[in-house]
């Protein structure tokens, strides 16, 4: 099976320009593709990981892949998928989002030896000159077809900005700018940028007489209506400080029994036929399939220990049979002193225990986890971020859990 033929069968791609052209980029690796990354959050999400996913995959095959931080185009805001107009970010705030994307896209991509190129489009785009543009680049857009977009077609009847209305000619100048610099001859995206990125592929060949090639990758973000990456507390973000391992863990663990298949398919490593086998599988068997996905996603994002110990903290929660209807304790502001709130507190406020002693005695004995991480010191102190927007879950000995919420 070629390359190409593998991201089909995974279900990856959506829709291309040339399909004959990106089969033999791809699968002789001599396609120099990339996507870009707004820094919207100072952490990559569920989304980007998808993405970055694809990215790793075809760079194992040889080819050559370009991260593209968006600090020019986060100044303006992307419309597609959006109702309302996105907040207004500073550069200072921009630039410190920019410095996590760095750290968090080095843990998938090989950027050793000019494996890989990662390029901030803040170093062409705040250097234009308006009337340059408009002249340079302008000149080739329709706004007739552009009103014809759907990313813009959806914001129309609720306001679309004249700032947001130049997101497209944005996005396709940085394809236009890559291709001349650094040789890029191909752009991913999300199903929802198709036509920002047939303007990239209009706009090289109109201006340099050459062309240049799009695929749109069947992102589940973007083709189911962004039901996954979702939680009802907020995103799920790579940032273990955002979402620990174990929420992280758990997400993916609750996948529903229709999307498990797909998402080892299209997200994991794990050899094809090896998957193809799990479509026999029904019943309690999905729930050993939702294991192996969750046990691979957190592995790849956070490592094997972390892995393995979600895992841990997993099983033993689901054996509890509690799972669904795990108690919680919601914290306020009374329940934390300046420096947080002392583990043998929490664990009364959550009536695990009917004492600061029995709590002692839970903790010297090896019984108490966060997150499936034990608590081996009863000094032990909790913060708010700790706690963060999905909160964590408490664990004394076996089958006694609790999720700790702040209001």
């Amino acid at each position: 099976m070629t390359v190409y033929d593998e991201l089909v069968a995974r279900g990856l791609i959506a829709q291309v320009t040339d399909e004959a052209e990106i089969k033999e980029l791809i699968n002789t690796g001599k396609a120099t593709f990339y996507i870009g990354f707004d820094p919207t959050a100072d952490s990559l999400h569920v989304g980007h990981f998808m993405a970055l996913c694809l990215m790793k995959r075809l760079q194992m095959a040889g080819n050559k892949p370009i991260a593209l931080l968006g600090g020019g185009t986060a100044m303006i805001g992307d419309p597609s998928g959006r109702t309302d107009m996105r907040q207004m970010m500073t550069k200072e705030t921009i630039a410190h989002n920019i410095d996590c994307f760095q750290k968090q896209i080095s843990r998938f991509i090989d950027f050793s030896d000019g494996k890989a190129l990662l390029v901030n489009n803040a170093d062409w785009l705040l250097n234009l000159n308006y009337v340059d543009l408009l002249r340079e680049v302008g000149a080739n857009f329709s706004v007739n077809r552009m009103l014809t977009a759907e990313c813009y077609k959806q914001r129309m009847e609720r306001g679309l900005s004249f700032l947001e209305f130049n997101y497209m000619i944005m996005q396709s100048y940085d394809f236009y700018a890559l291709y001349q610099n650094y040789g890029c001859n191909m752009q991913f995206g999300g199903d929802d940028q198709w036509s920002n990125m047939l303007g990239g592929t209009e706009l090289i060949r109109r201006k340099l007489g050459k062309d240049a090639y799009a695929m749109t990758i069947n992102l589940l973000l973007n083709s189911e209506g962004k039901k996954m990456g979702k939680t009802q507390s907020g995103a799920v973000w790579l940032d273990p400080n955002k979402t620990s391992p174990f929420d992280f863990y758990q997400y993916w663990r609750n996948v529903s029994d229709d999307d498990v298949l797909k998402c080892l398919r299209m997200l994991t490593f794990l050899p094809l036929e090896q998957i193809d086998e799990m479509d026999r599988w029904e019943g309690s068997q999905l729930n050993q399939a939702k294991e192996i996905l969750a046990f691979e996603l957190t592995k790849m994002v956070h490592g094997d220990e972390e892995a393995a110990k979600a895992q841990e903290g997993a099983r033993a929660l689901f054996s509890s049979g509690n799972a669904a209807d795990m108690p919680e304790t919601i914290l306020t502001d009374s329940d934390f002193e300046e420096n947080g709130i002392g583990i043998l507190n929490l664990m009364v406020k959550a009536g695990l225990a009917p004492s600061n002693g029995e709590a002692r005695r839970n903790i010297q004995q090896g019984g108490v986890a966060i997150d499936g991480d034990k608590v081996t010191d009863v000094k032990t102190v909790i913060t708010r971020d700790q706690i963060g927007p999905d909160g964590i879950v408490l664990k004394r000995g076996k089958k006694k859990f609790v999720k700790i919420l702040v209001q």
